[in-house]
């Protein structure tokens, strides 16, 4: 799959080492990506520190908004959403310490 960009906004940037845009070309797979999947690889490959702020389960941890092409994932099927060349996931940290 080719360049879906991933961007970590709100304080995520910080679990990948400080980049907030990350412009990936997903390896061939048999099943199509889903973000199911593509959450497995951000762990695998992006995530720098602390993963289990980002994920939880096979799930990003509640406080964390995804968005795929400006749209709310769960008006598109949350983990099962097929990913798209070309697509955008932001994932928004809405959670801020005091």
């Amino acid at each position: 799959m080719a360049e879906p960009l991933c961007w970590p906004r709100g304080g995520a940037e910080l679990l990948f080492d400080g980049v907030k845009k990350h412009q990936v070309t997903l390896p061939g797979q048999e099943e199509p990506w889903d973000i199911r999947s593509l959450l497995v690889w951000i762990k695998k490959n992006l995530l720098k520190e602390r993963p289990e702020l980002f994920i939880q389960g096979d799930s990003v941890r509640p406080g964390i908004l995804v968005l795929v092409n400006d749209a709310d994932w769960e008006l598109l099927g949350e983990l099962d959403y097929q990913l798209q060349d070309q697509d955008s996931v932001l994932f928004i940290s809405t959670l801020h310490g005091g």
